[in-house]
């Protein structure tokens, strides 16, 4: 029997897919249909604003729940009878190291480059098309490493008290509910510190544990073989060009007998059963199998309370260094789906945005550890042989979106494996500038993958874009403002900035007309424009973001030359080249202009906003320096939404963040309602659609900028806060210049904050028209109230 809980949701769920007029106090609602006794009463609606919970199993992949440890991840579906865990091992790609430059490009680029300047924009790109783009004949996807799939036997009687939940304060999933008169339960975490998944049954009657147990992977080539109480399964992905993949299963029991029936496992009557998931393949070298039964043989003999305090001890190191507070609210005391079905008809839920935020941290911490491989388009979680997009390195936005939150909400180690695969695309990154362009240097276009592509292929509408590097490296610089950490300044950061500013001095050309310095031929990424003539076109010389991310590249590599005392002529060289750099120009209707010309656009609502890149991620469009472009932006993007942008999941956390820096704290809020309301699953992956992981990651950036900015050398407190956040706190989020920032506010207003110095930096702090400059020491705290004034 259900409880009253998931009846009124499930009548709430059926009104709404209806569209019957639904009233925006729907808690209000269920807590008086319910009643409060009720609620004290009910296990499964205890409030806790840090977990994700439902009262049934997922029904398809986009409620799953997901668990990981940066490499190894694992969606839990929380089946009754039948349970899956979808699991993921970050490397399991299809692919190898292929080169595909077209030979012909060259010789190309002059005259592509010809055309584009005599506004022959058709003709360029069907030139670009024939004679610049790659042929890539070998492709890769990121895989699913499989299911482990358990069928469970259960006493007779009804199914009650069913709950599944992720704690993203603790990244333990679990499963409850009660069969007949026994309760069972199921935890599921990934742990790094041991680099295994663990999964644990219990139940509160002895020898109640029965379930028959197997592997599987998709294709059904995999080869299984079940041995006393462990199940390998091993495949070589992408029928041979590919990783060799191992993952192993273990079957540790207390009581119970377990037998083996062919590939799978049987286990009758435990009292309890502890499972271990090791998996390993050879991307890097080391032969899967023996490194999965190392991994197995260091962690089969820990009892599982160590093994569970472990993990959360090494994933809180991480997790408990931000905490927020946005308001209260009655959602914690029900479902997140129900949540979300709330808010899209109305209700407020400051809880639940409290809960999005620390669900993108906790995103980052799950799919991105030191020493592996960065982020992609799903973080660790995609199920199948053929995920969207491959599930690959997009590196046009998406992949610099997964780390937009690293340094300002504290994760700042878990920044090092993008920024440490930046290094690793250096040797192709070199050889395609030779090989395409002629050039020294480093060049990546759009997208790349762990084989580390870095040539074009496909339609120049997305792919002639060489600015793919630059933009990545502007990461390289950030690590260091919030770090100061010279050494890596110095051994990784510069050398791999200095060859993409290499090749970006290399690659401008002077604009016979202006006389200026353009790039070209690129695009603005995926737009298009329809030239005088009416035909559709995307190339030209000259488009706006190339040059704010070559600005930003230069100006950053100015910087750390200087701050590492080299490369002196190198840096007077970037100096008088930025000098001639083509400028941000303002059209005549007052919105910044994309492209060298205004265009009209066929997609006036674009979900690229590529021209704002110096409002967000940059910083050359500010109040303070630039207040003229700072309105040509606003425009620029009421325009966009005015249009429909902002419709993939992924813009709109884009847009959070533009407002943010606009100090518009109305807008970003009606943006991010606007996120969880449209482009939100039921278990808080960010829909694209489909899912993409960058919209939560952008989202919880976006929050943070408008609690605080540091990007124009200033700590700007609450920049863009709104009024429906008239109470709360954030503390531990980070400024450039290494400085840890607590906030509260009170009324809408600021009503102290605590900045604690880690490197002795001076500061110069604003909240509004307020300023102080603050000349600190290494490891001291320093307090102010509202008006600024030192505690």
């Amino acid at each position: 029997m259900r409880s009253k809980v998931s009846i009124v949701i499930h009548q709430h769920r059926k009104m709404i897919k209806r569209k019957r007029n639904y009233s925006k106090h729907f808690f209000q609602l269920l807590v008086i249909v319910i009643g409060w006794s009720s609620l004290d009463s009910q296990p499964s609606v205890q409030p806790n604003d840090l977990k994700i919970w439902f009262t049934h199993p997922a029904t398809t992949w986009n409620e799953a729940l997901p668990v990981g440890n940066g490499r190894l991840g694992a969606m839990i579906f929380g089946g009754i009878t039948s349970e899956r865990l979808q699991l993921n091992e970050q490397t399991v790609w299809t692919g190898k190291d292929v080169d595909f430059v077209n030979p012909a490009a060259k010789a190309a680029l002059p005259e592509v480059r010809k055309l584009l300047f005599s506004g022959k924009y058709a003709e360029a790109q069907k030139l670009a098309k024939e004679k610049m783009m790659g042929d890539r004949k070998v492709g890769s996807n990121y895989q699913t490493l499989g299911d482990i799939n358990f069928d469970f036997v259960h006493p007779k009687g009804d199914i009650s008290n069913y709950r599944r939940e992720l704690d993203i304060d603790s990244a333990v999933a679990k499963v409850s509910y009660r069969a007949g008169n026994i309760t069972f339960n199921r935890e599921i975490f990934s742990s790094a510190l041991d680099q295994a998944i663990i999964v644990r049954l219990t139940a509160n009657k002895f020898a109640s544990i029965t379930f028959n147990l197997k592997m599987s992977r998709p294709g059904n080539k995999a080869r299984l073989e079940a041995v006393n109480n462990e199940i390998i399964m091993s495949e070589h992905v992408g029928d041979g060009v590919g990783v060799k993949m191992v993952a192993r299963l273990k079957v540790m029991n207390e009581g119970g007998t377990v037998t083996v029936n062919g590939e799978s496992i049987r286990m009758e009557k435990a009292n309890a059963v502890t499972l271990v998931l090791t998996a390993a393949t050879d991307y890097r070298g080391k032969d899967p199998l023996m490194l999965s039964q190392e991994q197995m043989s260091a962690v089969a003999n820990k009892n599982y309370e160590q093994l569970k305090k472990d993990h959360i001890a090494d994933y809180q190191q991480y997790f408990k260094r931000v905490d927020l507070d946005l308001g209260t609210s009655d959602g914690t005391y029900f479902p997140t789906d129900a949540r979300i079905l709330a808010m899209q008809n109305g209700y407020i839920d400051p809880n639940l945005l409290k809960l999005y935020y620390q669900f993108g941290r906790y995103l980052l911490i799950s799919s991105s550890r030191p020493g592996g491989l960065p982020a992609n388009l799903q973080g660790i979680w995609a199920d199948g042989l053929y995920p969207p997009w491959s599930a690959d390195y997009h590196i046009n936005i998406n992949i610099q979106m997964n780390y937009w939150p690293a340094e300002i909400t504290n994760l700042s180690e878990l920044h090092m494996p993008f920024l440490q695969f930046l290094k690793d695309l250096q040797p192709d990154a070199r050889k395609t500038a030779k090989d395409m362009y002629g050039l020294t240097g480093t060049v990546a276009h759009f997208t790349t993958d762990p084989w580390h592509f870095t040539e074009p292929y496909g339609e120049p509408q997305w792919a002639m874009w060489p600015m793919g590097f630059a933009w990545c490296s502007q990461h390289l610089w950030e690590h260091y403002l919030f770090t100061g950490d010279k050494q890596y300044l110095a051994d990784l950061a510069y050398p791999v900035m200095k060859e993409a500013a290499e090749f970006c001095l290399n690659w401008l050309v002077e604009n016979p007309v202006t006389k200026q310095l353009v790039s070209g031929p690129s695009i603005s990424p995926e737009n298009r424009f329809k030239t005088k003539t009416g035909e559709i076109a995307t190339m030209v010389m000259g488009p706006t973001m190339d040059h704010m991310i070559i600005r930003d590249l230069f100006t950053n590599t100015i910087e750390a030359g200087r701050v590492l005392n080299k490369d002196a002529a190198f840096v007077k060289k970037l100096q008088s080249v930025l000098s001639r750099l083509a400028p941000t120009k303002v059209g005549s209707d007052g919105r910044i202009m994309e492209w060298t010309e205004e265009f009209e656009e066929p997609e006036p609502g674009h979900r690229h906003i590529s021209h704002l890149f110096g409002l967000h991620p940059g910083r050359q469009i500010n109040k303070q320096q630039t207040p003229e472009l700072l309105q040509a932006a606003r425009k620029t993007i009421e325009y966009r939404l005015a249009h429909g942008g902002g419709h993939t999941g992924w813009s709109r956390a884009w847009i959070i963040n533009h407002f943010a820096r606009l100090q518009d704290g109305e807008a970003a809020y009606e943006n991010l309602l606007a996120l969880i309301r449209k482009s939100t699953l039921l278990n808080l992956f960010d829909n694209h659609p489909p899912f993409q992981i960058d919209g939560n990651f952008g989202a919880t950036a976006g929050i943070t900028e408008m609690l605080l900015q540091s990007q124009s050398n200033e700590i700007q407190l609450l920049p863009a806060l709104p009024k429906a956040w008239q109470k709360g706190y954030i503390h531990g989020i980070v400024a450039r210049g290494g400085f840890d920032v607590d906030i509260d506010w009170e009324d809408g207003k600021l009503k102290q904050v605590r900045i604690l110095s880690k490197l002795g930096n001076a500061a110069v702090v604003r909240y509004g028209d307020k300023v102080v400059t603050l000349k600190t020491e290494k490891g001291r705290g320093y307090r102010f109230d509202g008006n600024l004034k030192q505690m």
